[in-house]
């Protein structure tokens, strides 16, 4: 990851989809953005449940109907592994994920298919914070303290030699 920096030196905050860099202040537009995208969020679970109750109950009105347990059954647990995953990647970060969960093209169908849960899962975790949030602050706390002890030893050190100067 490329550190970026403010105009003084100090490391720039990374910026959060549909959040940008509000979340470092957390002002007024951070909390708008959270009501925002928290409904949204929610919303958009709404919706693709609602097309997946539609799809289940096409497959029961035909005659393939005793399918229809084995398709609700499927769409439960591709669900439950997307949501999982998803909650994983916004609490731990995508490096995080290992085994099963790192597939990408492989398990396609199932993110697809499980989408709603992952929808759900950043629904949830927006309620908490920006979902991403707690990742971007470690990283951007740990570069600004490493930036201010660097900045305080360099101020140190060039009042040392200051001093020396007035001396010598």
């Amino acid at each position: 990851m490329s550190t970026t920096t403010t105009g003084d030196g100090a490391p720039a905050p990374e910026p959060i989809r549909f959040f940008g860099t509000t979340w470092v202040d957390r002002g007024a537009a951070y909390w708008l953005r959270r009501v925002l995208v928290s409904l949204g969020a929610l919303a958009a679970t709404a919706a693709g449940a609602l097309l997946l109750r539609l799809g289940v109950s096409g497959v029961r009105l035909s005659d393939a109907a005793p399918l229809s347990l084995l398709l609700m059954l499927a769409i439960g647990v591709c669900t439950a592994l997307a949501g999982l995953r998803n909650w994983k990647i916004l609490t731990e970060g995508r490096t995080s994920l290992t085994g099963w969960m790192a597939e990408d093209k492989s398990l396609a169908g199932v993110w697809l298919i499980g989408s709603v849960g992952a929808l759900a899962a950043y629904f949830l975790r927006s309620l908490v914070e920006a979902p991403g949030e707690g990742l971007k602050r470690a990283v951007h706390d740990q570069q600004t303290a490493t930036w201010q002890r660097r900045r305080s030893a360099r101020a140190e050190r060039d009042a040392r030699r200051t001093a020396r100067r007035r001396t010598g």
